[in-house]
């Protein structure tokens, strides 16, 4: 986070701390109320999945090319999965054109981890020749409009974007691969994922900070769940820490928000 993007002025904070010590926020929103969610699929059509999210004034799309490749060599029957993030100048008066910053890197990196951790995706049915040949995806997030809580909604956008993903079917004769024309199937997915975050503000926890929360917040902190209600990552951020009590109470909020992303994402095709 910038320096400059932390710059607020005392009023403002002071208004903040003082509606949030009442139990409500500037915008009306109880502590633990999360924003409306609306998710759009298959947006570009150039993209072989995508969707775009908006989570309150939030908006987020994702794009997915996939292209074939050679596997890691350390895991040589797995495809591979690669996002990055790339936050638009346009989006939030501090954002700078540029290679991606700290913000942008630890976006991807935390969408990443949630993706990866859960399982969602089988690699090793992105795999077609093992050592050879594999499915690559590129999995590019782009952030339009920025009121606050971009993990979530970037994380949200990204599963909608994997559920649009269309994957051709191929042909193989010994090392040669080839894509048989107009036969795109979907991936399969295992089960589902969900990243909420918390932000803690003085002695309160309050869910889905929007971007003037975030300003004035001492740290936040971003659990994934995964459809069994297991937590498969978390991420901590701000120069302030939690207790522990503080940690057990940030995940009860997050896990009951977890559902509502759940239901969210239930209804996309």
């Amino acid at each position: 986070m910038s320096e400059v993007y932390k710059i607020v002025s005392e009023i403002e904070r002071n208004q903040i701390i003082a509606k949030i010590a009442k139990g409500k926020r500037l915008d009306g929103r109880s502590l633990d109320e999360y924003r409306p969610i609306k998710i759009e699929t298959g947006i570009v059509s150039k993209a072989d999945g995508s969707a775009k999210v908006e989570l309150g004034d939030t908006k987020v799309i994702v794009g997915i090319k996939i292209e074939l490749g050679e596997p890691f060599p350390d895991t040589p029957e797995e495809g591979v999965i690669t996002l990055s993030a790339e936050l638009l100048p346009m989006a939030f008066p501090t954002f700078e054109p540029g290679p991606p910053n700290f913000d942008a890197i630890e976006l991807a990196r935390v969408v990443d981890r949630g993706i990866r951790h859960s399982d969602i995706i089988d690699r090793r049915k992105l795999c077609i020749i093992p050592g050879k040949k594999v499915w690559i995806l590129f999995v590019d997030i782009y952030v339009l409009d920025s009121d606050g809580n971009l993990f979530d909604a970037s994380s949200i956008a990204a599963i909608a974007a994997l559920k649009n993903l269309k994957i051709p079917e191929v042909k193989v004769s010994g090392e040669e691969v080839e894509i048989v024309k107009d036969s795109m199937n979907p991936i399969h997915l295992k089960g589902k994922l969900a990243a909420v975050t918390i932000a803690k503000v003085g002695d309160y926890l309050i869910v889905d900070p929007d971007s003037s929360e975030e300003r004035i917040m001492d740290a936040r902190i971003t659990v994934a769940f995964n459809h069994e209600g297991k937590i498969c990552a978390i991420q901590k951020g701000g120069e302030s820490s939690f207790k522990y009590p503080e940690i057990q109470k940030a995940i009860e909020l997050a896990n009951k928000s977890s559902e509502k992303i759940f239901n969210e994402l239930s209804k996309v095709v």
